[in-house]
This record gives C-alpha cells, sequence and structure tokens, in this order.
C-alpha cells in the first residue's frame, strides 16, 4: 500500500463558523484569526494505491466557479488538484476510485470540470465516484442551511455520466479502506479508516476539521445536527483512543496528523507533525 497526502488549496472562513459555541476568548488562543475574524484552512486530499487501484479521498473546489463564488473562499496557496497528483506521479486517468466523504462544494467540486466549450465532463474518466446514499439524497434535496453547498453542477455530472455508485452499507470498499457513515456534519458523511502497517489512519473529514476540534464540545456552526456529532466524536473518540489511531487533518493549516493522548481533561490530540513524519514514524 501506498500512501500520498496533498494540499489542493488554502482557503479562509469566519472563525466563529467553524467553533460554534466555543467563545473567540478560548479558540483564537488555539486558532488565532486576522484582524476580519477569519481563519486559514487547508483543503487536502489522500491518495491510496492498493492492489491495483488508486482512491483519491474528496478533490477540493475545482475551477469552475466564477470570479463572484471565489471571491467569497479567500483561496490562497496550495499545489491544485492536478499539479498536486503529478506530483504524487499520478495523471487523472489514473484514478480508479474516488471516494467523496460528503458533497459541500471544499470537497466533490473537483470532480468535474468545464471543457473549452463549456460542457461539464469528468476530470477522472476511468473513476468510479462513491458516495454514501444517504448523503447523496440529502444533498440533490438540499435543506435551506445546506443548500449553498450543494451544487448541481458539481453533483449531477456524477450521475448522468455514469460515474455514480452509492454505498449503503459500512464496511471495506478494498481490503484495507474500511468506511464509515456518521451524519451529525450532514447526512452520511464518509470517515475512511485505512490499514496501514498495523496501525489505523483516519481521513477525519468534516468530524475533526482541526486538531482542535477534538475537545467535544467544540463543534462547527456548519453541523446540521451539533447533538448527534456530539455522540459521534464521543463514541469514535473512545475506540480511536484504544485503538491508537492516528488522524489525518483535512482542513487544519497547521498539523497534517496528530495521535490521541488521555488527559485530566479528557481526550485531546497530541502535538501535531507532518505526513511526511507520519511515513517516516511507520516505516
Amino acid at each position: 500500500m501506498k500512501l500520498s497526502l496533498f494540499n489542493i488549496t488554502n482557503f479562509k472562513v469566519d472563525g466563529g463558523a467553524m467553533f460554534g459555541v466555543v467563545p473567540k476568548v478560548l479558540w483564537n488562543r488555539v486558532y488565532p484569526s486576522d484582524a476580519n475574524n477569519l481563519i486559514p484552512l487547508s483543503l487536502k486530499s489522500l491518495v491510496v494505491e492498493v492492489n491495483g487501484r488508486v482512491v483519491l479521498f474528496d478533490n477540493g473546489i475545482g475551477n469552475k466557479q466564477d470570479e463572484k463564488f471565489m471571491s467569497h473562499v479567500y483561496a490562497f496557496g496550495g499545489e491544485g488538484l492536478i499539479d498536486g497528483l503529478a506530483q504524487r506521479g499520478y495523471k487523472p486517468t489514473d484514478i480508479t476510485d474516488v471516494v467523496l466523504t460528503h458533497l459541500h462544494y471544499d470537497h466533490c467540486g473537483g470532480g468535474v470540470y468545464r471543457d473549452c466549450e463549456g460542457n461539464l465532463k469528468l476530470t477522472f474518466p476511468n473513476a468510479r465516484y462513491h458516495v454514501s446514499r444517504a448523503q447523496w439524497e440529502w444533498a440533490i434535496n438540499p435543506n435551506p442551511r445546506e443548500a449553498d453547498a450543494y451544487l448541481p453542477e458539481n453533483l449531477l455530472p456524477m450521475r448522468d455520466l455514469g460515474a455514480l455508485n452509492l454505498i449503503e452499507v459500512e464496511g471495506e470498499i478494498i481490503p484495507g479502506i474500511e468506511l464509515r457513515f456518521f451524519n451529525g456534519h450532514t447526512r452520511g458523511q464518509i470517515i475512511p479508516i485505512i490499514s496501514y502497517r498495523e496501525r489505523k489512519l483516519v481521513f477525519v473529514a468534516d468530524l475533526f476539521p482541526f486538531r482542535s476540534h477534538i475537545p467535544l464540545p467544540w463543534i462547527m456552526s456548519y453541523d446540521v445536527e451539533p447533538l448527534v456529532t456530539l455522540k459521534e466524536k464521543e463514541t469514535f473518540l473512545k475506540e480511536s483512543l484504544e485503538g491508537e489511531y492516528i488522524y489525518i487533518y483535512q482542513h487544519d493549516y497547521f498539523a497534517d496528523c496528530s495521535e490521541l493522548q488521555l488527559t485530566p481533561k479528557g481526550i485531546r490530540a497530541t502535538d501535531g507533525f507532518t505526513f511526511e513524519e507520519l511515513m517516516e514514524k511507520l516505516k
């Protein structure tokens, strides 16, 4: 099994939205904001090559949104989707599977692009695009709270061009890659658990966007059912601590990975480290 992690882009959002009811005087100490209350996020994708398959987990915002849309995203830096893959030795045609943790635009927009004639095409023409059925049905009939995050141009081509695979049951999609469902952030979010060299690596997506979201009440305002998130976090953190899972953070600007530790205040993240340090640690 070969693993690669790269950062498609960075972007900025309101810090209060990322930390919900947690007062700014607390979250700003561990994840500081700028003068406009904006905080930086990364937008990382994970690639797992195993058993002749090349699996891409999430694919960023994409490049088909207009200037007005992107003016609210504040994107900066990063390697880009195609260039990031190329730096790891992959072409779009090499990708056999795209697993989308969920269908908010920052996680799935790169899977579809507009050609020179304005037609919507699949970025990864040889891949199956895997989404939980619960998330798909939630996304194509969106509630008013999430509607702006679900863009038809990101979603419908996957179905209309015959690439969509709806997952209904948790479990291994490929030996060594287990998919779990979580419903607090949005219905049917997939969290992948990868078995690698006798450890379990978790691409935690929007269950734990940052290391600082490990404490139970630190929940995003974006979560549609925060009390469900609270319970999901509590249950999964206990499992993760007991199993010595390693978390890979999709959005944490300051760290790629961490382990977990039990402290007098409960389960917390260890100091963060880079993905390269993780690969060295697991040699």
